[in-house]
Protein backbone atom coordinates (compact mmCIF):
# COMPACT_ATOMS: atom_id res chain seq x y z
CA UNK A 1 0.00 0.00 0.00
CA UNK A 2 1.11 3.57 0.17
CA UNK A 3 3.12 4.19 3.37
CA UNK A 4 0.32 1.84 5.54
CA UNK A 5 -2.56 3.66 4.10
CA UNK A 6 -5.45 1.14 3.76
CA UNK A 7 -8.64 3.02 4.34
CA UNK A 8 -10.62 5.37 2.33
CA UNK A 9 -12.00 8.21 3.69
CA UNK A 10 -15.17 9.00 2.70
CA UNK A 11 -16.84 13.15 3.08
CA UNK A 12 -18.64 12.50 6.11
CA UNK A 13 -16.09 11.73 8.96
CA UNK A 14 -14.44 14.70 7.52
CA UNK A 15 -17.55 17.19 8.82
CA UNK A 16 -17.98 15.21 11.72
CA UNK A 17 -14.43 16.04 13.30
CA UNK A 18 -15.11 19.92 11.79
CA UNK A 19 -18.74 20.16 13.29
CA UNK A 20 -19.26 19.01 17.13
CA UNK A 21 -22.99 19.71 16.52
CA UNK A 22 -22.48 16.87 13.48
CA UNK A 23 -24.46 13.80 14.74
CA UNK A 24 -21.32 11.00 14.32
CA UNK A 25 -18.84 13.89 15.80
CA UNK A 26 -18.50 11.39 18.99
CA UNK A 27 -18.10 8.06 16.97
CA UNK A 28 -15.91 9.82 14.45
CA UNK A 29 -13.68 11.73 17.15
CA UNK A 30 -13.35 8.50 19.19
CA UNK A 31 -11.65 6.56 16.03
CA UNK A 32 -10.33 9.49 14.43
CA UNK A 33 -6.59 9.24 16.08
CA UNK A 34 -6.28 5.40 15.15
CA UNK A 35 -8.15 5.99 11.68
CA UNK A 36 -6.49 9.36 10.36
CA UNK A 37 -2.94 7.72 9.65
CA UNK A 38 -4.36 4.99 7.41
CA UNK A 39 -6.80 7.34 5.40
CA UNK A 40 -6.28 8.42 1.47
CA UNK A 41 -9.03 10.02 0.05
CA UNK A 42 -10.44 11.49 -3.71
CA UNK A 43 -10.73 14.91 -4.68
CA UNK A 44 -14.77 14.53 -4.80
CA UNK A 45 -14.53 13.42 -1.43
CA UNK A 46 -12.89 16.79 -0.68
CA UNK A 47 -15.49 18.68 -3.11
CA UNK A 48 -18.60 17.38 -1.51
CA UNK A 49 -17.01 18.29 2.36
CA UNK A 50 -16.37 21.34 1.52
CA UNK A 51 -19.86 22.14 -0.53
CA UNK A 52 -21.85 20.35 2.51
CA UNK A 53 -20.11 22.17 4.87
CA UNK A 54 -20.57 25.58 3.32
CA UNK A 55 -24.04 24.58 2.65
CA UNK A 56 -24.38 24.91 6.85
CA UNK A 57 -22.59 28.15 6.65
CA UNK A 58 -19.42 26.97 7.66
CA UNK A 59 -15.73 27.69 6.38
CA UNK A 60 -15.44 25.66 3.37
CA UNK A 61 -11.75 25.85 3.32
CA UNK A 62 -11.26 24.31 6.50
CA UNK A 63 -11.84 21.09 4.86
CA UNK A 64 -9.09 20.89 2.72
CA UNK A 65 -6.61 22.76 5.63
CA UNK A 66 -7.90 19.84 7.78
CA UNK A 67 -7.12 16.99 5.70
CA UNK A 68 -3.57 18.70 4.81
CA UNK A 69 -3.03 19.03 8.33
CA UNK A 70 -3.93 15.32 8.90
CA UNK A 71 -1.81 14.58 6.16
CA UNK A 72 -4.21 12.66 4.14
CA UNK A 73 -3.07 11.69 0.01
CA UNK A 74 -5.83 13.05 -2.05
CA UNK A 75 -5.81 11.10 -5.16
CA UNK A 76 -6.91 12.10 -8.21
CA UNK A 77 -8.45 9.87 -10.59
CA UNK A 78 -7.36 9.04 -14.31
CA UNK A 79 -9.81 8.61 -17.17
CA UNK A 80 -10.10 4.83 -17.13
CA UNK A 81 -11.08 5.25 -13.04
CA UNK A 82 -13.92 8.02 -14.21
CA UNK A 83 -15.09 5.51 -16.89
CA UNK A 84 -15.67 2.62 -13.67
CA UNK A 85 -17.42 5.55 -12.11
CA UNK A 86 -19.91 5.72 -14.93
CA UNK A 87 -20.38 2.22 -14.74
CA UNK A 88 -20.81 1.95 -10.89
CA UNK A 89 -23.31 5.10 -10.83
CA UNK A 90 -25.68 3.24 -13.25
CA UNK A 91 -25.38 0.11 -11.50
CA UNK A 92 -25.99 1.68 -7.81
CA UNK A 93 -28.59 4.32 -9.12
CA UNK A 94 -31.42 3.41 -6.94
CA UNK A 95 -29.26 3.24 -3.47
CA UNK A 96 -28.26 5.85 -4.59
CA UNK A 97 -24.56 6.59 -5.41
CA UNK A 98 -23.04 9.83 -5.35
CA UNK A 99 -20.11 10.57 -7.84
CA UNK A 100 -17.44 11.06 -4.32
CA UNK A 101 -19.11 7.27 -3.11
CA UNK A 102 -18.07 6.35 -6.97
CA UNK A 103 -14.70 7.43 -6.91
CA UNK A 104 -13.66 6.18 -3.79
CA UNK A 105 -15.05 2.35 -4.81
CA UNK A 106 -13.08 2.86 -7.79
CA UNK A 107 -10.17 3.50 -6.03
CA UNK A 108 -10.38 0.95 -4.10
CA UNK A 109 -10.78 -1.68 -6.72
CA UNK A 110 -7.54 0.01 -8.32
CA UNK A 111 -5.24 0.21 -5.41
CA UNK A 112 -6.74 -3.40 -4.05
CA UNK A 113 -7.95 -1.41 -0.28
CA UNK A 114 -11.10 -3.15 1.46
CA UNK A 115 -11.73 -0.71 3.96
CA UNK A 116 -13.54 2.86 4.25
CA UNK A 117 -13.74 4.69 7.14
CA UNK A 118 -17.52 6.25 6.63
CA UNK A 119 -20.66 7.72 8.06
CA UNK A 120 -22.48 6.06 5.09
CA UNK A 121 -23.12 2.98 6.27
CA UNK A 122 -26.03 1.55 4.26
CA UNK A 123 -24.36 2.75 0.62
CA UNK A 124 -20.99 0.98 1.52
CA UNK A 125 -22.15 -1.68 2.98
CA UNK A 126 -24.19 -2.29 -0.59
CA UNK A 127 -21.42 -1.31 -2.74
CA UNK A 128 -19.59 -4.42 -4.19
CA UNK A 129 -16.24 -3.54 -6.75
CA UNK A 130 -15.09 -5.38 -9.68
CA UNK A 131 -14.32 -8.07 -7.24
CA UNK A 132 -17.54 -8.48 -5.87
CA UNK A 133 -15.99 -7.62 -2.23
CA UNK A 134 -18.19 -5.35 -0.28
CA UNK A 135 -15.91 -2.59 2.00
CA UNK A 136 -15.19 -2.75 5.64
CA UNK A 137 -17.11 0.14 7.18
CA UNK A 138 -15.07 1.89 9.78
CA UNK A 139 -16.19 2.62 12.64
CA UNK A 140 -19.41 0.95 12.65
Amino acid sequence: MLDGRDTLLDAGPIIAMLSVRDQWHGAVAEVWPSEMGRCLTTEAVIVEASHIVARGSGDHVRVLEYVISAGIPVFALHLILHEQCVLLLRRYADVPMDYADATLLALADRLRLDRIFTTDRKGFRTYRGSRGVGLEVVPF
